[in-house]
């Protein structure tokens, strides 16, 4: 049986969520677009929201005018990152957005927040190579990360959440639990 041949462009991998090929030229000129932009936003000063906010709307697939991050931030594309109302993300924000990471309203992330989509295969060769693929993040309204938590590839966190400082988000979390961590644990709910 003769195998089919791909033709698709590494970024349509990427968009199907496969394992694309990171070091493509495409892949590369997004990534430095993205860089660029970030590198823009963390030279700017207190003084300066509205260039602040014109630059985060550039960079991201969407976001509202109510969104404030302390730079500096990092991401790998900022396409596909999606804030909802009222966001904040406080120094040292990074979102490795391989895939989509899509943040509801009422979002507030301590500093050294990351939020990782993309993940390396375990095949030694294959990793080695420069292959990587990405698993969406969702971060439901009104969720609350203390310092320095990652969340990894996949996850889904529910609504009205509370993630505990140092966390690591390794699996879905539901409404309404506090989680603290690593690997991140339900300790209790919220009323």
């Amino acid at each position: 049986m003769e195998m089919k041949k791909d033709n698709r462009t590494e970024f349509e991998k990427m968009e199907a969520g496969e394992m694309f090929w990171n070091s493509d030229e495409k892949i590369g000129e997004l990534k430095k677009h993205a860089r660029r932009l970030a590198d823009r936003f963390n030279v700017t000063t207190e003084d300066e929201s509205e260039l602040r906010l014109s630059i985060l709307k550039e960079l991201f697939g969407d976001c509202d005018d109510d969104i404030f991050i302390k730079p500096p931030f990092h991401c790998d594309y900022g396409f596909h990152i999606h804030v909802g109302k009222n966001f904040f993300a406080n120094f040292q924000c990074v979102m490795l957005d391989a895939a989509p990471i899509t943040i509801g309203d009422n979002c507030l992330m301590g500093p050294q927040t990351c939020l990782y989509t993309v993940n390396h295969p375990m095949d030694s060769k294959t990793r080695v190579a420069n292959y990587v693929y990405g698993k969406p993040i969702t971060i439901g309204d009104n969720v609350w990360f203390g310092g320095n938590c990652v969340v990894l590839p996949g996850v889904t966190i529910g609504n009205n959440v509370v993630v505990g400082a140092g966390s690591v988000v390794t699996k879905d979390v539901p409404d309404n639990a506090v989680v603290v961590g690593n690997p991140a644990k339900i300790i209790r709910y919220t009323e």
